[in-house]
């Protein structure tokens, strides 16, 4: 088992950039990967990026594709996500997750440890 820890969000305006940190203890040798999801208000929980813990593949969900960036620190336990150019739309509840399994990095399910959050709102 992994415990999960984001920091980073915060209130910004349109076309502002903000990093998201998660921080990751325990058994962080195990995972496959680290992804992090969205959920707006009156949304489901929908998948914004993951990326591999070895080989540090990365994989993006087309709203995002272009305007943030997912990176590992292995070293720390460290997974980021820096973003760009952001939206009102991209206003949500930040979660990163870790999963110990490949197959589709988007499958919700497949990943087994998640942090609490952290907010972040986009202003027009």
């Amino acid at each position: 088992q992994v415990q999960l820890v984001e920091s980073g969000g915060g209130l910004v305006q349109a076309g502002d950039s903000l990093r998201l940190s998660c921080a990751a203890s325990g058994r962080t040798s195990s995972m496959y990967a680290m992804g992090w999801f969205r959920q707006a208000p009156g949304k489901e929980r929908e998948f914004v990026a993951a990326i591999t813990w070895s080989g540090g593949n990365t994989y993006y969900a087309d709203s995002v594709k272009g305007r943030f960036t997912i990176s590992r620190d292995n070293a720390n336990n460290m997974v980021y996500l820096q973003m760009n150019s952001l939206k009102p739309e991209d206003t949500a509840v930040y979660c990163c997750a870790a999963r110990y399994i490949g197959g589709n990095m988007n499958t919700q399910y497949q990943y087994n440890d998640w942090g609490q959050g952290t907010q972040v709102t986009v202003s027009s």
